[in-house]
C-alpha cells in the first residue's frame, strides 16, 4: 500500500544492499480502498467483511471489479456497491456469458453439440485475436483497467454480430439451419477468445468454460478456431447480482461486528454540552485581554453581582460580574484575570458594565475566574 511505500523503497533496499543481495528494479504500490466513496467504517455500513461477502456472492465478481479499476499507479480504488452491481451484471453477465448462453442452446439442441466446419466471419474472429496482443501488453504493464476495457470492447463486437444475425429468428425459418450453426459457432469461438483473455482475472469461470467448450483456454491456441468440434452441455457460468444480495452483505458485515458502546459523557460536559460550532472569523472578533482587578466591591441591592474595576495597562473598565457567591471582594483585589475587552457596554440597573470577566464552573460557590500564568501583564492580548 502507498502508506508504507517508504519502507519498501528506502529501508528494505538498503537492507538488501547491505547484506549483498540484489535490490528490486521496481516497486509497485496500490492506493487505498474506499467503500461508497468513504473510508471503511463499521458504523456507516462501509466495512465489508470477506466472510460476509463470500456467503452471498461469487469472489470472481470482486476480482473483476477491482481489476477493472487497477492501474500501474497508486490511485485509490472505490468499491461503489451500486456501480459494482451494475458493472458485473452488464459486463460479465450481459456481455460475455450472454454470448455463450445465446448460442449454446442451438448447438446442443439442433446440432447434437457439434460446431460447424467453418466460420461465417473469419475476419471478425481474427480481429478479436489481434486485439490479444494489446491486451497482453496491458497485463504485462500492470495496466489492468486498460486490459479490461479492451476485452469489453471486443465483447461489444461479438454481441453486435449476434444481434445483427439473430439466430433465434433464423432457426424458425426452414432451410436455414446451417446458417444458425455457423453463426453460433462464430459466437462460441468469440466467447472462447474473451474467456481466454479473462482467464487471469476469472480463473474459476474460465475453468467452467473449458469444461463447457471441451478445450483448454490458452493464449497460444487462440489463432486456431474450434471447428467441427464437440462441446458439452452449457451450464450457467455466472448469474446477475441482485440488490438484496448487496444489502445482505452490508447488513451481515455490520451485524457481525462487535458492538462498541458510545462513551458515556459525564462531568461538566454532560450538564453543559459544547455549543454550536462557530467560524474562525467569528472567534477572531472577540478581543480577550489580561486585566488586573484593582478594586472589587459589593453592589447594593444585588444578590449575585460584584462590581470590579479592571486595569488594562492604563485603560480602566467597569464590569459587573455574577461571582458574589464564590468570592469575597477583598480576595480578588490585586489578582490578574481575563476579560472580553471589546464587548459592547451594557446598561444595567446598577450602572454600565463595560465587558465580561471569564469564569468557569456550574455556578453558586463553584465559580472560578480565570487567572493567567506568572509573567502575564495587564493589557496583554490572549491568543
Amino acid at each position: 500500500g502507498k502508506d508504507i511505500a517508504r519502507f519498501h523503497t528506502l529501508f528494505w533496499p538498503a537492507v538488501l544492499d547491505g547484506a549483498g543481495y540484489r535490490k528490486p528494479t521496481a516497486i509497485f504500490c496500490h492506493g487505498f480502498l474506499t467503500v461508497n466513496g468513504q473510508k471503511m467504517s463499521k458504523s456507516r455500513g462501509t466495512f465489508i467483511k470477506a466472510r460476509s461477502y463470500l456467503e452471498h456472492l461469487n469472489p470472481e465478481y470482486l476480482r473483476y471489479y477491482y481489476t477493472a479499476k487497477l492501474s500501474s499507479g497508486v490511485d485509490d480504488i472505490d468499491l461503489n456497491l451500486e456501480d459494482f452491481m451494475q458493472r458485473v451484471n452488464s459486463d460479465l453477465v450481459g456481455k460475455v456469458v450472454n454470448i455463450a448462453s445465446r448460442c449454446a442452446g442451438f448447438i446442443t439442441k439442433k446440432f447434437d453439440k457439434q460446431l460447424s466446419a467453418e466460420l461465417p466471419e473469419p475476419d471478425l474472429y481474427n480481429e478479436i485475436v489481434a486485439a490479444g496482443e494489446q491486451i497482453a501488453e496491458h497485463f504485462e504493464n500492470r495496466e489492468y483497467n486498460k486490459a479490461v476495457r479492451e476485452i469489453m470492447a471486443q465483447a461489444d463486437k461479438a454481441n453486435v454480430y449476434i444481434d445483427e444475425n439473430k439466430p433465434w429468428v433464423l432457426i424458425k425459418e426452414e432451410g436455414r439451419e446451417d446458417e444458425v450453426q455457423k453463426i453460433c459457432t462464430q459466437g462460441l469461438n468469440m466467447f472462447r477468445l474473451l474467456m481466454t483473455y479473462l482467464k487471469p482475472i476469472l480463473p474459476a469461470t474460465a475453468e467452467k468454460s473449458e469444461a463447457f467448450l471441451n478445450t483448454e483456454l490458452t493464449w497460444a491456441g487462440i489463432k486456431q478456431p474450434l471447428l467441427s468440434h464437440q462441446i458439452n452441455k452449457f451450464k450457467p457460468l455466472l448469474t446477475r447480482i441482485e440488490k438484496d444480495q448487496i444489502d445482505a452483505i452490508t447488513e451481515a458485515s455490520t451485524e457481525n461486528m462487535p458492538t462498541t458502546k458510545e462513551p458515556q459523557i459525564t462531568g461538566p460536559l454532560a450538564d453543559d454540552p459544547i455549543a454550536d460550532e462557530i467560524s474562525f472569523d467569528d472567534f477572531a472578533k472577540i478581543d480577550l485581554r489580561v486585566a488586573k482587578i484593582i478594586k472589587a466591591e459589593h453592589v447594593e441591592g444585588a444578590d449575585k453581582l460584584l462590581q470590579l474595576t479592571l486595569d488594562l495597562d492604563g485603560v480602566t473598565k467597569n464590569v459587573f460580574a455574577g461571582i458574589k457567591s464564590a468570592y469575597n471582594p477583598e480576595d480578588l483585589e490585586g489578582k490578574l484575570t481575563v476579560m472580553v475587552a471589546n464587548l459592547a457596554p451594557r446598561k444595567m440597573r446598577f450602572g454600565l458594565s463595560e465587558g465580561m470577566v471569564l469564569a468557569a464552573g456550574p455556578g453558586g460557590k463553584d465559580l472560578f475566574i480565570l487567572n493567567p500564568d506568572d509573567g502575564a501583564m495587564p493589557g496583554m492580548k490572549v491568543k
